[in-house]
């Protein structure tokens, strides 16, 4: 009999406590298990390039090609089987161990495996917790730098029939530890989002300081988790079957009113709608949105508007195997759009075993009798966030929202929508009374949140105006109960995470931008974020994390502001060469760049001693690095 001896990454499991489970009911137990492989078990040992080598009654023996697909797929199995034994009672829960080791094996012309790789795994998964995975070391150093999970250290542990004892640890699943970024694929947005502009709007007078700013690509990195969370989801643009493209915008909205209300679900981890419609108008595969944005469930669908008749036709879709898991519709009048919107979403959190939270505030939210021609003007409007800011977009946009509340004065999306433009405008230089308007657009976002206090948007909005007045506390206090009420919006964590550093708090503010990222990856501004997380590290004086990150923001946004901050971080770390080739990039986009520039901008931008004692270095830094004093 020929054989082959090669390394291999060997994932063990069983069932614990089968004998007793069968036991009580065998035929139950049997048919639960042969439910489990045939659409958990198999299809996500597939999905992960595994090979099952053997059954062994209750438990089975896999081959991987590494031990990252091994243990990628022991978490989604083991994390699945914690949402399918929720509700179920404790003695009849099917639960497994799971032992995984990288060794040497033999394997024989039948395609079976044996030798220590096999028997070290084996044994890891007898000493496995139950719902736990053990590693050997030698598994553990292959993936310990990809894992967002508690790990604990079992030390050297004896291994029944196992000569030398194996160093083991044990992956708590849904337990996470500090997160820890690693740098992904970098895929292209489609334009630069309107959207997220007040952040980056902000930037220019709180980084920048003069509103002389250059975006010249759009292209976003990714900060992936090691593992995509268990209830992550991403809401892709409706398609528009109404026969009119003059109805897209009506899609568009009700994508965004979907991908908002599906945040209610307790839990959940969802895609911004800036990442979401970067994919719009393209063919787009399940399975790859899974492995570009990270997440486990895709929602798509379409809408059709005939009159004032609804009818929305949605499918959720498995990103690791294809599969459609799930389809519904509604249809109805316009009028009660809203209801059955909330209705939608209570049908998808059912379907998915979630918890709808917050049911009655979302119902009082979309089920609020508006005056339709209103709610199309501002659909219009918060459309056009989307297009290149111009003064001529900017006026457009306005013109949409001022109808609205023309109609409808108390329309809080409407009011919240105005408010943001009114103090970009004023952020950008459109505005021809800014005192004025940005005056309207506090009290606009007041108005909002006095009849609906719990719309984020509207709390964004008034952070947004707050800073720009330099009251930092007061924003930042919108901007928590923005995340607190939405915890996917990723403007909210980028403003946060701005404002931590104006308040001198620099270390808390890089879990909101890397938040922020995470949640919209493909997002046209996701590179000042990267670029205001080089700034964080500069205030720490970490100079060699701050040049990695400014790297990134200069791939996506190569600003003269952030070529000034990698030159700062170069000359500390004594590399004096690439500080000048960074201050000659700077000047090159803005020739009158200069230390007094720099310290005149961003000393405006906050009083907080902290923060200006951590400038002084980074001022320095500046000096060495060659800019021209000014």
């Amino acid at each position: 009999m020929s054989e082959n001896r090669k390394l291999a990454a060997i994932l063990c499991s069983d069932v614990v406590g089968y004998s007793r489970l069968a036991g009580a009911d065998e035929d139950r137990i049997l048919a639960r298990l042969r439910a489990l492989r045939s659409d958990l078990i198999d299809p996500t040992i597939a999905v992960h390039h595994g090979r099952i080598v053997k059954r062994t009654g209750d438990g089975s023996i896999v081959e991987f090609r590494s031990v990252v697909d091994a243990v990628r797929c022991a978490i989604e199995v083991q994390n699945t089987m914690v949402e399918r034994n929720a509700g179920v009672p404790e003695d009849r829960r099917i639960v497994f161990r799971i032992g995984i080791h990288l060794g040497d094996v033999v394997e024989e012309s039948d395609g079976d495996l044996m030798g220590d790789g096999v028997n070290i795994a084996a044994r890891l998964e007898g000493v496995a917790a139950p719902g736990a995975i053990c590693l050997s070391e030698d598994a553990y150093r292959q993936v310990k730098g990809r894992l967002d999970l508690a790990v604990t250290d079992l030390g050297p542990t004896q291994l029944k029939n196992i000569a030398e004892p194996v160093r083991a640890y044990s992956l708590q699943v849904g337990v996470s530890a500090v997160t820890k970024p690693a740098t992904g694929a970098k895929p292209t947005g489609s334009k630069k989002s309107k959207r997220a502009l007040p952040l980056a709007a902000a930037l220019i007078l709180i980084v920048g300081g003069t509103g002389y700013f250059v975006l010249r690509s759009q292209t976003a990195s990714v900060v992936p988790s090691a593992e995509a969370p268990r209830r992550s989801i991403v809401v892709l643009p409706f398609a528009n079957l109404s026969n009119d493209p003059e109805q897209d915008y009506f899609a568009d909205g009700i994508t965004d009113d979907l991908t908002t209300d599906v945040s209610h679900l307790s839990g959940s981890f969802v895609i911004a709608r800036n990442t979401a419609f970067s994919y719009k108008g393209k063919a787009v595969d399940a399975k790859q949105i899974g492995r570009e944005l990270d997440v486990r469930y895709m929602l798509e669908g379409s809408v059709r508007r005939v009159g004032d008749k609804i009818t929305v036709n949605a499918q959720l879709i498995s990103t690791e195997t294809g599969a459609h898991l799930w389809a519904d519709h509604f249809e109805g009048e316009r009028s009660g759009l809203g209801e059955l919107q909330v209705e939608f979403v209570g049908r998808l959190a059912n379907a998915l075993n979630w918890e709808l939270i917050r049911a009655d505030t979302l119902r009082s939210r979309r089920g609020r009798p508006n005056n339709l021609d209103a709610v199309d003007f501002s659909l219009r409007g918060w459309d056009l966030w989307d297009h290149l800011d111009t003064p001529e977009v900017h006026a457009q946009i306005v013109d949409n929202f001022e109808k609205a509340l023309k109609l409808d004065p108390q329309l809080p999306e409407a009011q919240a929508g105005l408010s943001e433009e009114l103090t970009v405008g004023v952020e950008v230089g459109y505005s021809a009374h800014p005192t004025e308007e940005s005056d309207r657009a506090l009290a606009l976002a007041s108005q909002a949140l006095a009849t609906h206090p719990d719309y984020a948007e509207a709390h964004n909005a008034k952070a947004l105006n707050l800073r720009d007045r330099g009251q930092h506390d007061a924003a930042m206090a919108e901007a928590e109960a923005a995340i607190a009420l939405d915890p996917n919006n990723a403007l909210s964590h980028g403003i946060a995470g701005n404002l931590k550093m104006n308040q001198g708090r620099a270390a808390e503010g890089f879990a909101e931008l890397e938040k922020a990222l995470r949640l919209s990856p493909r997002d046209p501004w996701a590179g000042i974020w990267e670029m205001q997380i080089c700034y964080l590290h500069e205030h720490l004086a970490q100079w060699d994390k701050a040049i990695e990150w400014c790297r990134k923001g200069i791939a996506t946004y190569p600003d003269f502001f952030a070529y000034g901050l990698i030159a700062a971080a170069y000359s500390w770390t004594g590399k004096d060469a690439d500080a000048r080739v960074a201050v000659s990039e700077a000047l090159k986009i803005k020739p009158d760049y200069t230390v007094r520039f720099f310290m005149e901008g961003e000393k405006k931008s906050s009083d907080n001693p902290t923060f200006r004692r951590e400038l002084e270095p980074i001022i320095q830094g500046l000096r060495k690095a060659g800019l021209p004093e000014g």
